[in-house]
């Protein structure tokens, strides 16, 4: 009996700190990591403000991130500190489904690689969702997954979660000066990413015969060659290589198609090309016999066929990162051998649709709709 009574007890008290989570707005069952994830972020995101390493941000180390931070200065000494900073919340997206949050689906020598599953409010049980797999912009060596639940990625995912579309957002290694990470490295990631998904698909609930790609900048690229590169190429883990899946369409937002062709990376007619992102794609030993090799294996163009999967490549005419040459490059290719590529040219815009000197058009939401629209097409 007095074994009955401790445990009816500890129920309650069980229930009580579930009702006190739930009102609080907590939710410790959305984190696979079981709260290692949010500690490898604080301190990462902490590393990178504050870089002179005293211990406290202050505004004139960085005024923009400041101004996004300081409402953690809860002392109001104009400091930020790494206790303060602790309490920083972990951007996620939020439309009322459930969700697994920092999912680890690879170790690497490097650092442990997370995702995390949306699923749409009307998920049914044992239903199996199409999949958005989102990869990040931020040039092969910044950013993160959370990029998913930001800006007009946000309103992308929360659209495709309303159209019953699981959104995935993942995590790959990222290229460091004199590391030894490379953006095949970012690829390979995002291939074994989509690996995963496709060996606990029945756990997951994900369809794997139904994969879209979607992706920003070098997200782009990467987006691009999810969709057109086939499942057993450029292979990673060893446990994940025999697993396939099936790419159905893809969406580019200003990514690149070639990096052999450098001259596309100039915006204006300049003779003289620059080779922008070679040091992205090589080592510093790499043989320059070699070189040439892998420019053309992380050129998502040289993957293109007849019957490659639809891709919508978004690009903007004044963009001096990304010069719309890619997307006339890419364009050209696939008339020449009938592939299904379409181009959406952005007038007046440069990198992450910024207006260059006048609106650009069509509008940011506009581009928004187009790009839920073509996903929606071809479910």
């Amino acid at each position: 009996m007095m074994y009955l009574k401790e445990s009816k007890k500890e129920f309650i008290l069980l229930m009580f700190f579930m009702v006190f989570a739930l009102a609080e707005g907590f939710s410790q069952t959305d984190d696979e990591s079981k709260g290692a994830y949010r500690d490898i972020y604080i301190q990462k995101s902490w590393e990178k403000l504050d870089r002179n390493k005293d211990g406290r941000f202050i505004e004139k180390e960085n005024d923009r991130n400041w101004k996004r931070l300081n409402y953690l200065d809860r002392n109001n000494d104009n400091t930020i500190s790494k206790k303060e900073f602790s309490e920083l919340k972990v951007p996620y997206l939020d439309l009322g489904g459930d969700r697994k949050l920092n999912v680890l689906y690879k170790v690497t020598k490097e650092e442990n690689l997370y995702l995390d599953i949306y699923y749409p409010k009307n998920k049914k049980e044992g239903q199996k969702l199409p999949v958005v797999i989102y990869t990040h912009g931020g040039g092969w060596a910044a950013g993160s997954k959370h990029g998913a639940a930001n800006a007009s990625f946000k309103t992308v995912h929360l659209a495709l979660l309303e159209k019953g579309f699981c959104v995935v957002s993942v995590s790959y290694r990222l290229w460091k000066k004199n590391g030894t990470t490379t953006m095949r490295d970012c690829v390979i990631d995002s291939k074994d990413a989509l690996r995963y998904l496709s060996k606990h698909s029945e756990i997951l609930g994900v369809d794997a015969n139904r994969f879209f790609s979607f992706g920003d900048s070098a997200g782009g690229q990467i987006s691009q060659m999810l969709l057109l590169a086939k499942p057993e190429v450029l292979k990673g883990d060893p446990d994940l290589a025999s697993f396939n899946y099936k790419m159905v369409a893809g969406v580019s937002w200003y990514g690149p198609c070639d990096f052999e062709n450098i001259s596309l990376f100039n915006h204006d007619d300049s003779p003289i090309s620059k080779d922008r992102f070679g040091a992205r794609i090589t080592k510093p030993n790499t043989n320059p016999k070699d070189k040439l090799v892998l420019y053309k294996e992380m050129s998502p163009i040289n993957y293109l066929h007849k019957n490659s999967a639809p891709l919508l490549m978004i690009q903007g005419d004044k963009d001096t990162t990304i010069p719309v040459k890619h997307a006339y490059y890419m364009d050209e290719k696939a008339k020449a051998i009938g592939a299904a590529i379409t181009t959406l040219i952005v007038r007046n815009a440069g990198h992450n649709w910024r207006k260059v000197n006048a609106d650009i058009i069509p509008t940011r939401e506009s581009i928004i709709q187009t790009t839920v629209d073509y996903f929606v097409s071809h479910l």
